[in-house]
């Protein structure tokens, strides 16, 4: 069990490590990231294998007692994240074989490519809120250097302002460890979930900071209102299989961090979730409305990034109730709508490229005719549709279940507006198809590129018809994910066995104190 614990982050870094070994056979080199990719996501299933019963598992690294050593905890919403993202992982493995020039797989994309998954799981089941930020900027260094491989200018120019952006919040999260730290004399998240709520009455302003903080770095993490502004400019220029996983992965991780940290740590400050709930409305309202303002797909796509983030936070911000059955069918929406949305973003990202592929441009104006492509089409609709929550797609139950939840607490407000952005993501989605596949070809139209060899059309087109068939049937079966979001959601709102499975005993039970780690801990 605890080899299967750290297998996560192992798989990729020794993919990772593999891939630099062979760096002159390129053939054996994307390959074995594609097999490394499918050992992740076969080490995802056997995870969620172990948590599906709402078990925590935890490990202790280098044998150091919680809450002094390096704790890796997985319950089973960190389960379900590391199972999504072994399989986008997989399903972008495969279509960067066709997507991935040959100089850039030499600058070292698959490398790269695979430390920025381990970076991402490490964030996923660390159990120390220091490792969170250490996990942070493995993905920091890895996510930089994938925008900017190839050098071209649009690329360096993005690149440069995300890893600006990305280093003014590594900067508030060590203040904000910093602040905590010297606050509560701990940063295991089960530890500070016991000592947190204690710690209100003497030193509520100082955990109102470091709430604050971190907020502010998740939040920028996860693209939200008023600190999105970066993403499209940066989510828009590398080659498509680079925004798939971005779109798909990073900026959950934001979104997870916030659900973990105020749901386990700093819930027990009033008026956080009423707060949350106002900037999910308006990220709602302003990614959507920047959407619509778009004629460049990606960009199109970056700025509905930014909006159904909106959605995932109204989960969380919906815990403003009272009510149980609301907090956890809040909570349960929002876990069901990071799973849908890690699919269909990462899904249409890949459709672009292939738009690209066949129209030599991302520019709706330019492009037009792409329905003599009957197969693309479809597999574009399937997923604009669902993330516009068209039923009977994975969108809809993700919507119906804030919707509902919404309503019986009595957040009519936040509703109306999920509804109104529901309306305009069609409205945008139903402007791509319109613009790049209904109307005929301009005459100015850009010259395609070249055909497409049989293996590339295959490297293309079967991740787009999985990830589309894997919407399509959580549409029809929602019950398995609904109820295994459930379970999730139960244990975040009630952390006990998360923080019993962590045994912050164990070091007292051992006879040691605070005091002789720090002196004996070399």
């Amino acid at each position: 069990m605890k080899l299967l614990l750290v297998a996560p982050i192992l798989i990729p870094l020794l993919t990772a490590g593999v891939t630099v070994a062979f760096w002159r056979a390129a053939r054996f080199r994307a390959w074995c990231g594609v097999v490394g990719a499918a050992a992740l996501l076969a080490a995802g299933g056997l995870l969620l294998a172990a948590t599906a019963g709402g078990q925590v598992r935890t490990v202790q690294i280098g044998n150091w007692p919680a809450p002094f050593g390096i704790t890796l905890a997985v319950d089973l919403f960190s389960a379900l994240m590391v199972l999504i993202t072994g399989i986008i992982g997989l399903m972008v493995a495969v279509y960067s074989l066709a997507d991935v020039d040959i100089p850039r797989q030499r600058y070292g994309y698959f490398p790269l490519f695979h430390i920025l998954l381990a970076g991402v799981c490490g964030a996923f089941i660390t159990g120390d809120i220091f490792n969170l930020y250490v996990w942070f900027e493995v993905m920091l260094m890895a996510s930089f250097l994938l925008l900017a491989l190839g050098s071209e200018r649009a690329q360096l120019e993005g690149a440069f302002k995300y890893v600006t952006i990305n280093l003014i919040s590594s900067m508030v999260f060590l203040t904000g460890v910093g602040i905590l730290y010297g606050t509560a004399h701990t940063l295991n998240l089960a530890d500070l979930a016991l000592r947190v709520p204690e710690m209100m009455d003497r030193h509520g302003h100082l955990v109102r900071a470091c709430a604050m903080l971190f907020g502010v770095c998740f939040g920028l993490k996860a693209a939200v209102f008023p600190l999105f502004f970066w993403l499209p400019a940066s989510y828009a220029t590398p080659p498509a299989a680079v925004s798939a996983v971005f779109a798909g992965l990073l900026t959950k991780v934001g979104v997870y961090a916030l659900i973990r940290v105020f749901t386990l740590v700093f819930g027990s400050i009033t008026g956080i979730y009423a707060l949350i709930l106002v900037v999910a409305g308006l990220t709602m309202l302003v990614g959507v409305l920047g959407a619509v303002a778009q004629f460049e797909m990606r960009r199109i796509l970056s700025f509905h990034i930014i909006s159904q983030i909106g959605y995932m936070i109204m989960g969380l911000g919906l815990l403003v109730s009272s009510d149980p059955g609301v907090r956890t069918l809040g909570l349960t929406a929002g876990i069901f709508y990071i799973i849908h949305h890690i699919i269909v973003k990462t899904n249409l990202f890949l459709v672009s490229g292939t738009v690209r592929q066949l129209g030599g441009t991302y520019d709706l104006r330019s492009l037009g005719g792409l329905v003599r492509a009957p197969l693309l089409s479809a597999l574009f609709l399937i997923p604009a549709l669902s993330l516009a929550g068209i039923p009977p797609l994975s969108g809809f139950w993700a919507k119906l279940g804030l919707i509902e939840a919404g309503f019986l607490g009595g957040q009519n407000t936040i509703v109306i507006v999920a509804l109104l952005t529901s309306l305009l993501t069609l409205v945008s989605m139903m402007k791509i198809w319109n613009e790049v596949f209904w109307k005929p070809a301009p005459q100015d139209a850009s010259e395609p590129a070249e055909p497409m060899a049989p293996g590339q059309w295959a490297a293309r087109f079967i991740p787009i018809a999985l990830l589309a068939g894997l919407t399509v049937l959580i549409g029809l079966f929602p019950a398995p994910l609904l109820t295994l979001a459930g379970r999730a959601a139960d244990r975040l709102l009630n952390p006990a066995a998360y923080i019993s499975a962590v045994n912050l005993h164990e070091a007292a039970d051992a006879g040691l104190s605070t005091t002789q780690i720090s002196e004996d801990k070399p």
